[in-house]
C-alpha cells in the first residue's frame, strides 16, 4: 500500500510524533493506521513527543578529543533532573553526540538558529545555479528549496545522519533516548575546535 502525505499528517496529529517516524510506522504496518499508532506507542515515541516540550534545566557539558588531539568538541546537553544527568545512558548519549560532532562538523544545532542572511544567501546561490543549469524559471524556487533542505541536512546537527547508524538522524537518536530515559533531552550548544583553524565570522 502506498503511504501518502495525508496519512502521515493524520498520524502525526494524533500521536505528536515527527513526520519521519510516522511514515516509518505506516510503512512497517503496511498503511494500517491503528497498528501504526500501536507501533509508535510500543517504541515509546508518542510519550517522547509529549515530553519534548518540558523544561530542561539540568544536564552536562561533555568534551571529546579526537585521536591525535587535532580536533576537540565541547557540548552542552540538557535534561530535566540531576538524577538523569548522572545516568550512564545519558552520559553515553552525550559522549556519542560529541564524537559525532567531531566527525561530521555541523555548523549549527538546528535550522532555527541559522541567521536569516545565511539562508537567503544560500537560496540565492542555489537559484542562480539552477538558472545557469538551464532550468525553467518557474521551477527555480522549488529547486532552490530542495537544495536548501540538503544544506540543512549537511550542516544542522539535528538533521545529520548519525555517524554510528546512518539509518537515523541525531533527532531520531535524541527521541529514542527520551523514550528510554523518560525525560526531555535538548542539545543546547556546541563548539568544535580544529587545531590551527581560526574561528569563522
Amino acid at each position: 500500500m502506498e503511504i501518502n502525505a495525508e496519512m502521515v499528517k493524520k498520524l502525526r496529529e494524533k500521536s505528536g510524533v515527527g513526520m519521519m517516524d510516522c511514515k516509518k510506522a505506516l510503512v512497517e504496518c503496511k498503511g494500517d493506521f491503528n497498528k501504526a499508532s500501536e507501533y509508535l506507542r510500543e517504541k515509546g515515541l508518542d510519550k517522547a513527543a509529549k515530553k519534548a516540550t518540558r523544561p530542561t534545566s539540568e544536564g552536562v557539558i561533555d568534551c571529546y578529543i579526537h585521536l591525535g588531539s587535532k580536533i576537540g568538541v565541547m557540548l552542552e546537553i540538557n535534561c530535566e533532573t540531576d538524577f538523569v544527568a548522572r545516568n550512564e545512558v545519558f552520559k553515553s548519549l552525550s559522549h556519542n553526540i560529541a564524537l559525532h560532532i567531531a566527525a561530521s562538523a555541523p555548523l549549527y544545532v538546528s535550522r532555527e538558529e541559522i541567521p536569516e542572511a545565511v539562508i537567503e544567501k544560500e537560496k540565492d546561490i542555489y537559484a542562480k545555479q539552477a538558472l545557469n543549469e538551464g532550468k525553467p524559471a518557474n521551477v527555480v524556487d522549488k529547486i532552490a528549496d530542495g537544495r536548501l533542505n540538503k544544506f540543512y541536512a549537511e550542516n544542522c546537527l539535528m538533521e545529520q545522519l548519525y555517524v554510528k547508524n546512518n539509518d537515523m538522524t541525531i533527532t531520531d537518536l535524541i527521541k529514542e533516548h527520551i523514550a528510554l530515559i523518560g525525560e526531555n533531552i535538548v542539545i543546547k550548544r556546541f563548539v568544535r575546535f580544529v587545531l590551527g583553524e581560526t574561528e569563522k565570522e
